[in-house]
């Protein structure tokens, strides 16, 4: 997901999305998935000369990506979707100057409970046995790039370095998830909860476990049949409540919890016992998936009145 907070900022986005041959491009990636240079000018009637302009440009604004591979008559070109959804947030609540940023690495949780199927990975391999959550507490996890349970939570503690005498006005969050299912299975609904300090800010319905093709930073040795990439969401509290890619999903604001420098802050991704759907949860860290990004969190922040 491509976050845009500015009209100045998506220009070159808004430029690469005015063009009819470039929509029409970007409809045959979602319904095919991927396709070579020769399919889409087929499709199109255009020369391979005509589509690589356009491609160029999908490519620069990180709408799609391009990979080669070996065929029958040598290297092939081949087009991907990048981006799963464009947000713009024009409406500004907070000074973007003031802000604290920290990135967590999946295996830096400070307090879990799960259940089966479960497992954790680094980027070289699996952490111990999988469906046994004991290694959960296993020291390697600290080089968790993925990890997955059934049911229960994982919490981290969200670094607070923001300046003396200053309140937090907005915490931003964006991470990649997916449902767990049993091997994969991309229709596979899942309740995933989200909680700050013990108060569940919100939740969201994740559509599946996404194993149809794999992940652009998910290793080479990792499984064919297991979780290869998940959704990027886009969790923001600020003083008009809590929304989740932009849509609000509670009103649970910011003032609730009168948040300062001295504040700890606990965030907790949970899939609840009570959940109508009890799918599971992956997350995917930098080695893992499609944004090659740990747990990014900015916390906003001004003067206390």
């Amino acid at each position: 997901m491509l976050h845009i907070t500015s009209l100045s900022e998506g220009l070159e986005i808004f430029k690469a999305l005015g063009s009819d041959v470039r929509i029409e491009i970007l409809n045959l990636l979602l319904e095919n998935n991927n396709m070579n240079m020769n399919e889409l000018a087929s499709k199109l009637n255009l020369t391979n000369g005509a589509l690589t302009s356009h491609v160029k440009k999908l490519e620069s604004c990180g709408l799609i990506t391009t990979s080669n591979e070996s065929a029958g008559h040598g290297n092939q070109k081949i087009c991907s979707i990048h981006l799963d959804k464009i947000l713009v947030d024009l409406i500004k609540d907070v000074d973007d100057e003031n802000v604290y940023n920290a990135e967590l690495s999946i295996g830096h949780y400070t307090n879990y409970e799960i259940a089966p199927t479960c497992g954790l990975a680094s980027a070289d391999h699996l952490i111990g046995e999988v469906d046994d959550a004991r290694y959960f507490d296993h020291p390697d996890r600290y080089n968790a790039e993925i990890l997955w349970f059934t049911k229960g939570f994982v919490e981290y503690a969200i670094p607070n370095f923001i300046p003396p005498a200053q309140k937090i006005t907005q915490i931003t969050i964006s991470l990649e998830l997916s449902s767990e299912a049993p091997g994969v299975n991309n229709d596979w609904p899942s309740d995933i909860s989200f909680y700050l300090n013990g108060t569940k800010i919100g939740q969201w319905t994740s559509p599946g476990d996404f194993g149809d093709v794999r992940g652009i930073f998910t290793p080479d040795w990792w499984f064919d049949n297991w979780n290869q990439y998940g959704l990027l969401k886009l969790l923001v509290i600020n003083k008009r409540g809590t929304f989740i890619d932009g849509l609000k999903i509670s009103d649970v604001n910011i003032n609730s919890f009168n948040l300062d420098y001295r504040s700890n802050i606990r965030f907790k991704v949970s899939v609840d016992d009570d959940a109508n759907h009890i799918g599971g949860v992956t997350i995917f860290g930098k080695s893992f998936g499609n944004y090659g990004q740990g747990i990014k969190v900015s916390l906003n922040y001004a003067p206390i009145e």
